[in-house]
Formats: structure tokens, C-alpha cells, sequence
């Protein structure tokens, strides 16, 4: 079993798209891609767009010679789009390329749209592929499983449901858990059921305050999971924010466990570009109108692409900058507090 993320939080976009290649199977899993539309009142920095590009390419890539493409539900980061903005994948180009890089149509295997807008998303998402959608809530064809619907997030909010994919071959069993959050138990006792040796879920959100109340379960149900899972990875929601990775990393080490997110799984550098946005921008300006202008096709983010090596090391220096602020604040203050 060969297992790829290819978007997620930790790697610089939206969504929690993988590929699980098996000895005569290969399974695409919510091949949607987003940026957040906007953060700390910004659009995408180029950079950002410019991730977002290679991870769109990568999908498609994927889409040679897949038998499977599962849509775990319709939000924007998670499906093509027939109304997609500059930054998200476009049902029609991925219908291109579908037709021409495949010699069969994959199964589709879809969740049940939760209310009105979710259903007229899949309609039109439906008729842009041209392709029939299998419901596959429960189902289980021996190598695929699909989950009941369960909540996206925490139960007591409603917002939607999502399915779970378990994906079986020989000893391995892959979960996918897309938007589960860790917030509801019952979601988490189904995955335990299937005996999985490797899960990917979304984690808590903890960029938004009102996980808050809520985190103790995560807790709890990430604890669960990591004792009875030999490989646990957190994601998504998670990493929208650089609290997540503290949160993750001291599961960790409390537990002993093996917990870490899509970029650790995948050995590769940790970008969690939405939570640096408006870092990004004081480290690299963006001339005014670039959104404007890379939307009508007359710019390109080819010059930010390289720009990627660089990343890091300006986070760094800006985070020792700020740090170093915050202590002499605190020395100020306690000097005016000992006058």
C-alpha cells in the first residue's frame, strides 16, 4: 500500500487530499484544493498561490489510471468546483484531464449532500464531470469501507457531516477522517473498529475560540486513537494555526506515541502558510492589484515559486523579532513596575 497526502494545512494549502495506490487499485480521496479565501483580513499571499498551484498540478497528476475517487463531502477544499474561484481546483480542468490521461471512468463514491447548498454542489459538480455518483454511506465493496455520516466537528454545532473511508489490504488498514475534528467520540469509536494501523483526520481547530470548550475531547479522543493505532496523522483544521502543532507535538510526547501531521509523514518541511499570512506579507509585500490581475490570467505566480527556500528563514527571523519585542515589553514593564 503506497500512500500519499498530497494538500493539507502542514503543506501549505486547504484540504486533505491523499492517493492510496493498492497492488490493483488506486484510490483518490477528496481531490479539492482551497486557500481560505481570506485570513487576518488578506487574501492568499503569492506564495501561498503558488503552492496552491503545485498542489492542484499533484492531483491531477494522480489522476492517471485511478479506479477510485472518493468525495468525503462538498465543501470547497475538499471537491473540484464548477463555480471555483482563482485559487481552488475547477471541475472543468479536472474533467480534461480526466478524460485524457485515463482510459476508464473511476467509480465515484460520494457522501449524501447535508442540505440545500451541499446538494446543488454536487448537482452541478455532477453534470460538469458527466460522470454517474455512487451514495456510499455503509458501504463495503472488501477493500474500500465508507462510513454512516458522521459530524463535521463537534455534534452540538451542526455543521454537516462528512464520511470516513477505510481503505483494506493484506495487514494495513488506512483511515481517512477528513473533517471529524477529534470533537465527537462516537466518530472516533467507528474508526476504532476498523482497526486501523494508519489514520489521517483533522484535527481540533483551535484558530477559532469557541474549540475551546470542546478540546477536552479532542484530547481524550486523540489519546484514544494514538494507543491503538501504530501511526497517527493530524492535520487540516489543526494546522490553521502554529498553536497546533505545540497541541500535537505535546500528545505526543505525553503519550510516547507516534503523532504527527501530513508534512512529517510526507518528510518534508513543515509550511503552514495560512497561519504565517500576515507574516508573509511584511516578509514579502505584494505589489497592489497582484489578486486582481493573477485572477484575469495576466500574472503569474512563477517568481513567488521560488521564493518557497526562502519561507522558513524569514518566518524564523520575524518570530525572533517578535519574540524579542514581547521581552523587552515585559522588561519595560517591569522596571515601571519596580519605580
Amino acid at each position: 500500500m503506497r500512500v500519499e497526502i498530497i494538500g493539507t494545512e502542514s503543506l501549505g494549502v486547504r484540504g486533505l487530499s491523499c492517493v492510496v495506490e493498492l497492488k490493483d487499485r488506486k484510490i483518490l480521496i477528496d481531490p479539492g484544493v482551497s486557500l481560505g479565501y481570506s485570513r487576518h483580513g488578506l487574501l492568499p499571499h503569492p506564495v501561498q498561490v503558488a503552492m496552491g498551484e503545485d498542489v492542484r498540478q499533484r492531483i491531477l497528476d494522480e489522476l492517471e489510471d485511478v479506479t477510485d475517487i472518493v468525495f468525503s463531502h462538498f465543501h470547497g477544499d475538499h471537491v473540484p468546483l464548477y463555480d471555483a474561484n482563482p485559487f481552488q481546483m475547477h471541475a472543468m480542468e479536472f474533467r480534461a484531464v480526466l478524460r485524457r490521461r485515463n482510459r476508464r471512468t473511476p467509480t465515484f463514491w460520494t457522501k449524501t449532500p447535508s442540505g440545500k447548498n451541499m446538494m446543488q454542489r454536487m448537482q452541478l459538480l455532477r453534470h460538469a464531470l458527466g460522470v454517474r455518483f455512487k451514495q456510499a454511506e455503509g458501504r463495503d465493496d472488501g477493500v474500500i469501507a465508507f462510513s454512516p455520516p458522521v459530524p463535521h466537528g463537534a455534534r452540538d454545532e451542526h455543521r454537516g457531516t462528512v464520511m470516513m473511508t477505510r481503505i483494506r489490504e493484506g495487514d494495513e488498514i488506512f483511515v481517512h477522517a477528513s473533517d471529524i475534528q477529534l470533537l465527537d467520540s462516537s466518530a472516533v469509536s467507528l474508526i476504532l473498529k476498523w482497526r486501523p494501523t494508519i489514520v489521517i483526520a483533522s484535527g481540533p481547530p483551535l484558530y477559532l475560540n469557541p474549540v475551546t470548550c470542546h478540546l477536552r475531547h479532542a484530547r481524550r479522543n486523540t489519546i484514544k486513537l494514538a494507543f491503538l493505532t501504530e501511526k497517527l496523522i493530524l492535520d487540516h483544521h489543526l494546522m490553521r494555526s502554529e498553536n497546533g502543532c505545540r497541541w500535537m507535538e505535546d500528545l505526543s510526547a505525553e503519550t510516547g506515541r507516534n503523532i504527527i501531521c501530513a508534512a512529517d509523514f510526507m518528510n518534508r518541511e513543515r509550511f503552514l502558510l495560512e497561519a504565517w499570512r500576515d507574516r508573509l506579507y511584511t516578509a514579502f509585500p505584494v505589489q497592489s492589484g497582484w489578486h486582481e490581475a493573477y485572477a484575469k490570467g495576466l500574472l503569474s505566480a512563477h517568481k513567488y515559486r521560488k521564493m518557497l527556500p526562502y519561507v522558513m528563514k524569514r518566518i524564523e527571523r520575524l518570530r525572533s523579532e517578535t519574540r524579542s519585542q514581547a521581552e523587552a515589553g515585559s522588561m519595560r514593564n517591569m522596571r515601571d513596575w519596580e519605580k
